[in-house]
């Protein structure tokens, strides 16, 4: 079990998905109990009779947030939301929440209230216990949500089981989050009505629980939540699959006042924007038809064999679509 870097290279240079790989490779062999390790959306263990989910997720000031930009009811709702995203990217259904928060000692008891009635705002929709967590006293506001969660076989939804000829779907629109995020951090010529819709996608997430549900029952048996962006989420499907992927630009769903407001701006959020939390999933034609009027999707390419980890988009011709910025990574973006 060797190290396949230098031990000289700085995080920067090798990246967030690299890094990971690197962890998977030093834990090693996992026991037999555990069904799904290090690599996909959430962790899985047991046995066919109680197969349990568990994952989690950091929101930290300065780099998910700006205080200015969300309330803290928001942002307890937002916290919540992406671990559930996570859940549902795996098929699972979630039970138990756990919340770990470093707050500055000169916050206002109130706005941990706040943050906290947010949460259990999320945590009721989706019947989710919050049980405990932990509070440390730090100079900066980040927010860690455990969720675990149990499956109702022993077959989750995963990353490395789309196969070539799968057709590529996701759920809802792209792209409106991330316009939110640019509405609050810079310059968006959006109308009121618009800002408000993409300003609600950043703050206030709809994760896709019970699609992912039915996707599973469907048999659907390769997803992800698009949580870094379409690009990068496909890319890591394809990866982990060691196939390729084509997809159409026009096929890509966005939301009808964002593509009227900013025209092919919404294409670029769409492709690379991230926040979205839909589901991005993989299955052959027969499965996708049999979905039709039980979750709103959109097709928007296929699997193809090679090469890994590639992703070409193309126009309604087939020519390709140059295109640079893959999607958010930590370290490196």
């Amino acid at each position: 079990m060797g190290e396949c870097y230098n031990r000289a290279v700085k995080l920067k240079e090798l990246g967030e998905w690299r890094l990971i790989e690197e962890i998977d490779r030093l834990v090693g062999p996992l026991p037999d109990s555990v069904l799904i390790g290090i690599g996909d959306d959430a962790a899985a263990w047991g046995s066919l009779g109680l197969v349990q989910i568990a994952t989690t997720d950091t929101l930290a000031q300065g780099v998910h947030f700006r205080l200015k930009d969300m309330s803290w009811q928001d942002l307890g709702w937002k916290a919540l939301a992406i671990s559930l995203s996570d859940i549902a990217a795996m098929g699972g259904i979630p039970d138990y929440a756990l919340v770990a928060l470093c707050l500055p000692g000169d916050k206002k008891v109130e706005d941990v209230m706040e943050l906290y009635r947010g949460l259990l705002e999320m945590a009721r929709i989706h019947r989710v216990g919050v049980v405990g967590g932990n509070i440390t006293a730090f100079s900066s506001v980040i927010i860690t949500v455990t969720v675990i969660g149990h499956l109702q076989g022993k077959v989750a939804l995963t990353r490395d089981a789309a196969k070539p000829g799968d057709q590529i779907a996701v759920t809802g629109y792209l792209g409106t989050s991330a316009a939110g995020l640019r509405l609050l951090t810079s310059a968006l010529a959006v109308d009121a009505e618009t800002a408000a819709l993409c300003k609600r996608a950043f703050r206030r997430p709809q994760p896709r629980v019970d699609e992912g549900q039915t996707l599973l029952d469907g048999g659907v048996m390769a997803a992800i939540d698009i949580s870094d962006g379409l690009m990068s989420d496909l890319g890591h499907v394809c990866r982990r699959c060691q196939g390729g992927a084509r997809i159409k630009l026009s096929r890509i769903p966005v939301h009808p006042r964002l593509k009227e407001a900013i025209g092919h701006q919404a294409e670029a959020l769409a492709l690379a924007g991230g926040e979205d939390y839909e589901l991005l999933f993989t299955a052959p034609s027969a499965i996708i038809q049999g979905l039709e009027n039980k979750v709103p999707f959109s097709i928007i390419g296929e699997v193809m064999s090679g090469p890994q980890g590639q992703v070409e988009v193309v126009d309604d011709a087939g020519k390709p679509v140059p295109w640079a910025k893959p999607g958010w990574e930590h370290f490196r973006s």
